[in-house]
Formats: C-alpha cells, structure tokens, sequence
C-alpha cells in the first residue's frame, strides 16, 4: 500500500515538475496569447492579418486536437469579411470535421451556405443543429428563410410558428418575414396581423409597408393599399419599383390617367423599366388608343430581355397580325 501511494506520489511530483510553458493538457500560456492576440486583430477589422495569424495558431502542430473550433470560427469569419467566402466554407468545413456538433460552427456554415444561395446545404446543416438543440433560434429562423427561399411557404410558416412560440418579442425583421410567408399562402389576414407588428417597431421600412399594401390589396382594400404604398414612397421616393407598381395598381383601380401619368414619369427617368412599359400599354389600350399601345410592346420586344412581359408582348404582337 505505501509502495502504491509512493508512486502515485511520485507521478503527481513530475507532473508538477512539467516545465511551466508546456501548460496542461498541450496547451501552453504562449498559445493562449498567441490565439487572444490574433482574436484582438480580427476585432480590430484588420483581417488580412487575422488570416495570417490564426492559421498560424491552427497549422503549427500537426495534433488535430489542438485544432479549436473558436480559431476556425474566427478564420472563417476574416475570409468572409474579406469576401473569399470560398475560403470561408473551406475552413468551416474543414472545421466540422474534426468539431461535428459545434452549434457555432454549424451555425456559421449554415448561414453562409445561404448567403451563396446553396440553399440545400444550408437547410441539412441547419437541419444538424436543431437535432442537437430543437428550440435553437438562429436555426429555426435560418431554417424558415431557406424554405421561403425556395418556395416551400408552408414549411417556412411551420419554422417560424415554431420561433415565435419561444420568442414572441423577436426583431421586426422576422415578424416580416413570416407575415411573407402568409402573403405567398393568399393568407391576407394574417399577413397583415404580422406586418402590422412588423412596421409598428421599425415604422421607417419601406418594405414593411410595401408589405402592408400588398396585404390590405389581397383583403379588397386598393385604397388603403395604395396609402401604404404613398408611405414606402415617402420613405424612398427613389425606389423605381414602387412607383411602377403604384402605376399598375391605378391601373386596376381604373384611374388610367393617373396610371398614365405615373408610368410615363418612370419612364422618363427608366427608359427601359418594363412594368412601367406594360402598364402604359393597358392605359393606351383601356383609352382606345391601339396604335400607340402597340408602339409601346414593340418597345418592350426590342429590349429582348427574357421576360414576362416581354414574352406576353410578343403573343399578343403576334395575335394582332
């Protein structure tokens, strides 16, 4: 028994007699500065140089172990900064091979797969992270801008049900996205429930009040559609896109005149906007005006773009020979 204890004694003593520098476990005090002096210059914003040092701090030793998932998070995070997201998703991963359930990890490849529009890769590795923590909601929110992305409305729906059941306060960005998914579904009430919520926090988005037209029209309410449509045009009067789809909703609202008059106005700052050609088109034609209507789909065919418009302008060319 004392033979026992005086070898354990004797290994605890050389454990304790470790030159200092070599630290427990392999990990020394002049990693540890090493990698807080490299995590202090990505914070700086000078990334070339976070590049340089951080995978210099995960290269230097060929023990994978020593490998940190923080360092890879931060050296993916400089290349992104650096717009190389190619590099990016290289070192992520390359990361989650050796850190298969780091949430941030996971997380971090999973939005930057979105970003480049991998939009399968992003929903599988999102798909990782909620089998590892269900009620993650970065995860869900990511998860539910995925399958807007690719049309699944209602399965986005049922991810962002899922978020704001465990947080109800969330940005405004989410509430706005989700009252999208309700839109696209032809679900006007609840559309406009979300949007309001939306624009109510942040009432200086544009979008969100776009959005709230596009609700109150869906619901039969043109007037007050177009009054949130006026709002988005106070907030960005230099937004080509409402003010053509203003044109289209005069049009539909039979005031051709007006719709005349806010397409041509387009027009002479967006020669080419093809909404604003269309709907000056149905105006010459609602107004009897057939040859100049026809003058105006020649105008959109010459532009060749392969369009909607485009294409409709080219059927009913052809129908009128």
């Amino acid at each position: 028994m004392y033979l026992k204890n005086k070898g354990l004694f004797s290994l605890l003593l050389c454990l304790l007699c470790l030159p200092l520098q070599a630290g427990w476990f392999g990990f020394s005090p002049k990693d540890r500065q090493e990698f807080v002096h490299a995590r202090d210059v990505f914070r700086q914003g000078n990334y070339p140089q976070a590049v340089q040092e951080l995978s210099q701090y995960i290269y230097k030793t060929k023990n994978i172990k020593r490998r940190e998932a923080r360092a890879y998070r931060l050296l993916g995070e400089s290349y992104e900064h650096l717009n190389r997201p190619e590099k990016a998703l290289e070192t992520y991963l390359e990361a989650l091979e050796f850190h298969q359930k780091d949430i941030p990890l996971l997380l971090a490849a999973a939005a930057l797969y979105q970003r480049t529009e991998l939009t399968d890769r992003s929903i599988e590795l999102y798909d990782r992270v909620l089998k590892l923590d269900p009620g993650h909601l970065e995860a869900l929110s990511g998860q539910a801008e995925n399958y807007m992305r690719i049309g699944f409305y209602s399965k986005s729906k049922q991810y962002y049900d899922q978020f704001f059941q465990l947080s109800p306060q969330a940005p405004s960005i989410h509430r706005a996205r989700y009252a999208y998914s309700f839109l696209k579904q032809r679900d006007w009430a609840n559309a406009f429930i979300n949007i309001t919520m939306a624009k109510t926090e942040d009432p200086e988005n544009a979008d969100y009040w776009l959005l709230s037209a596009r609700a109150y029209k869906g619901l039969g309410r043109t007037a007050d559609a177009l009054a949130d449509l006026e709002v988005a045009l106070l907030l960005q009067p230099q937004r080509e896109d409402l003010h053509a789809i203003e044109a289209l909703w005069q049009y539909q609202m039979q005031d051709y005149n007006a719709s005349t008059q806010t397409a041509q106005a387009i027009l002479a700052r967006q020669p080419e906007d093809e909404l604003a050609l269309f709907t000056l088109y149905l105006n010459l034609q609602k107004q009897g005006k057939t040859a100049q209507a026809k003058t105006v789909l020649r105008q959109i065919q010459a532009l060749g773009h392969d369009s909607f418009a485009h294409r409709l302008s080219n059927k009913i060319l052809s129908g009128n020979k």
